[in-house]
């Protein structure tokens, strides 16, 4: 979900770049691109470094890195260490979604995970939520009773919908990282097309399997439900043609734009319909 606004950022630098002359327009995409991607890391804060002390060090030490000495960075940091932890992730999940079995009595190794990461993520939206959505079903949020009651299956479907989201986005960095290597790097165009191939894998089955059989298991699933859960799926789809779209200079439809707005917040929609079920209310009508 963050990669649209990203992009946004992307573009609305290279903008205000062209605005004051910093590159020509005449300048390739990816030349523009990279220059936009040093200026958004200058502006980052770093400790007590100002933006003089910031160029200083960088008119200091660039003409001390070759090109040679940043393809041995790359070599370290993208070898096979680093394959094995991008995909790491995205293998053990797609073999969790082979398992259809996860009654209360299965093995855990056969139940549907989620990874700290994506509970950390999640925890902005559910507290967003609770915030907003409490209120239509006449809870209190400042009660603790009411929250926690139906926490746990509240934050385990928003977390398990962050960690897709997590390996959607590491989809879009991979694309973007295999179109623009350098074609001297095969061996690192090769790994990220290995990578990219272990996410399609990931994309093209039922992505919510695990956690569907899950939710039907506690007999909290319905098909309005599993509705928003395929508008989640269009949106990630949607997501990422727009953002290759952005990256090839290709004709973006605004209908695309449109449609992926309306989609965006599919997740509000799975945990309001979720806490009908959970507190056995009929659902009313939005």
């Amino acid at each position: 979900m963050e990669g649209l606004r990203k992009l946004e950022e992307m573009q609305n630098t290279m903008m205000l770049m062209e605005s004051h002359g910093v590159v020509s327009p005449q300048k390739d995409s990816d030349s523009e691109r990279f220059v936009a991607n040093l200026i958004r890391f200058l502006t980052q804060p770093c400790g007590q470094l100002d933006m003089d002390k910031k160029l200083h060090l960088i008119s200091e030490h660039l003409p001390k890195i070759s090109s040679t000495f940043l393809e041995e960075v790359i070599l370290y940091h993208h070898g096979e260490g680093y394959e094995e932890n991008l995909v790491e992730s995205t293998a053990r999940f797609h073999h969790d979604k082979k398992t259809d079995n996860v009654s209360q009595d299965t093995n855990s190794e056969n139940m549907p995970t989620v990874g700290l990461v994506a509970m950390q993520r999640a925890n902005s939206t559910l507290e967003d939520f609770c915030r907003s959505y409490f209120m239509f079903h006449e809870m209190d949020v400042n009660n603790p009773t009411s929250v926690f009651r139906y926490l746990p299956v509240l934050s385990f479907t928003e977390s398990y919908i962050y960690q897709l989201d997590g390996l959607n986005e590491k989809m879009l960095h991979v694309r973007t990282d295999a179109k623009s290597a350098d074609t001297i790097m095969g061996r690192q165009f090769d790994l990220e097309k290995r990578c990219w191939n272990k996410f399609m894998e990931v994309f093209k089955d039922d992505l919510f399997r695990p956690l569907v059989l899950l939710l039907e298991n506690h007999g909290i699933f319905t098909e309005r439900i599993r509705e928003e859960l395929r508008y989640g799926e269009e949106y990630w789809a949607l997501e990422r043609k727009l953002c290759y779209a952005l990256i090839s200079n290709k004709e973006i439809r605004i209908q695309d734009v449109m449609r992926a707005i309306h989609l965006k917040s599919f997740d509000y929609r799975v945990l309001n319909l979720l806490l009908y079920q959970l507190r056995g209310q009929k659902v009313m009508s939005y």
